[in-house]
């Protein structure tokens, strides 16, 4: 018996399928430029890839394509679509209304749609991919995995902003926060690897991509996270500026002319990395103009450390102490280099940085010295997993 993993985005589908009691994984596959004349799928596990230019005009197509290549005679990972038992769909905000997991059914949708005002770019390819596995999966229990869920335990002095209250009461208008299925796997992970009970931590974790975030998580539950309204408030990212002066919103609409559209592009599509840099939002690139003297680059990356270092301090005082930081994601995963710009001079606070392990890659692993009086560890995401499991709960419910 096995679960499929969707993650729709606006031209894009991602899909892993996995043993529902071993967990491993069996097939997976990704469909890119859905809608475009040269949308493609790429499918296989790592060393044994198959790329397909094929036409992918909608969400359904791509889920068929998904579907065919798993239940291919030559080399499929599964005989019969009635082997899965279950659909797992990422849905990046499920508002105020959900705070775990969820069966899918007519409500549910409901609350979905919703929140699209929320999340005009993510949750629309979600629904879309939901309806199409429906409609070729009728006999599947299909479940919403949100991203907003795990931040649902924050107290109302973390999510609520200092406006007038009418604004949260008629609108909604609060801190929400994103990547929290990455967030919770991590520091699941951490706590195992800790040897410790979950429910005794005092955690930061740290969602270090082109997507950037930070959450204070206390005894396993999220007491504060960067990300907040949208996923543009917080640290410094890929393109997005993170948190700045609210004023220069209206500056840059009042004195510069520019439209709120043209002010939202600027922020989340031609800031951060991208902006400062003025080379790439791919913190790789960045690094290596910096190596070749590019100012502009070197003081991007120093920026971006720096913006980790602040939320993490925070975080310190809001926890009154922590027992570990974890890094995760692209950046927190695979760049020494940040990590060691991160934790330079906090000895006198705890961060000790052992030096050669910090220069390993590809596992999780303590990455602090044997001294070290806060943990440093450095945890691969895999919300994959996480949803997964989250599925293979509610199917056994």
């Amino acid at each position: 018996m096995y679960v499929l993993v969707i993650n729709a985005g606006s031209s894009s589908l991602k899909y892993q399928l996995l043993d529902k009691d071993t967990q491993r994984l069996v097939g997976k596959g990704l469909c890119e430029k859905v809608g475009s004349e040269d949308s493609f799928h790429r499918h296989g596990l790592d060393g044994d890839e198959r790329l397909d230019t094929l036409p992918l005009k909608d969400h359904h197509d791509a889920v068929q394509a998904a579907l065919r290549a798993l239940l291919d005679p030559q080399g499929g990972a599964v005989k019969g679509i009635e082997e899965i038992a279950a659909v797992g769909h990422r849905v990046v905000h499920g508002g105020e209304h959900f705070s775990a997991s969820s069966v899918i059914d007519d409500e549910v949708v409901a609350r979905i749609r919703e929140c699209i005002p929320l999340a005009p770019l993510h949750n629309p390819p979600a629904l879309t991919g939901i309806e199409a596995c429906a409609d070729l999966m009728p006999h599947a229990l299909q479940v919403a995995v949100f991203d907003t869920a795990f931040h649902q335990t924050l107290p109302p002095k973390a999510y609520l902003y200092p406006l007038p209250y009418e604004l949260y009461e008629r609108h909604r208008v609060r801190t929400y926060g994103f990547h929290g299925t990455s967030h919770r796997y991590v520091a699941q992970r951490a706590a195992a690897l800790l040897g410790r009970p979950l429910d005794e931590l005092r955690l930061i974790t740290c969602h270090l991509g082109n997507g950037c975030s930070v959450t204070a998580v206390r005894n396993g539950v999220s007491v504060d996270t960067s990300m907040g309204f949208t996923p543009l408030e917080g640290l410094m990212m890929g393109t997005r500026c993170g948190s700045i002066d609210p004023a220069v919103v209206t500056y840059l609409i009042g004195s510069l002319g520019m439209g709120a559209g043209q002010v939202d592009d600027l922020m989340n599509r031609r800031s951060g990395l991208l902006g400062v840099s003025g080379v790439s939002n791919d913190l790789r690139d960045v690094q290596a103009a910096a190596d070749a003297g590019d100012e502009r680059a070197q003081l991007a990356c120093e920026m971006y450390a720096d913006s980790v270092r602040r939320h993490i301090g925070q975080y310190v005082f809001e926890l009154a102490g922590v027992d570990a930081v974890v890094l995760t994601a692209g950046v927190g995963e695979n760049s020494d280099r940040i990590r060691q710009m991160i934790f330079s001079g906090l000895e006198p606070l705890g961060f000790l940085l052992d030096g050669e392990r910090n220069r390993l890659r590809g596992f999780e692993r303590v990455i602090s010295s044997e001294g070290s009086p806060v943990r440093i560890l450095v945890v691969p995401t895999n919300e994959e997993l996480m949803i997964a499991q989250d599925v293979a709960s509610l199917l056994d419910a």
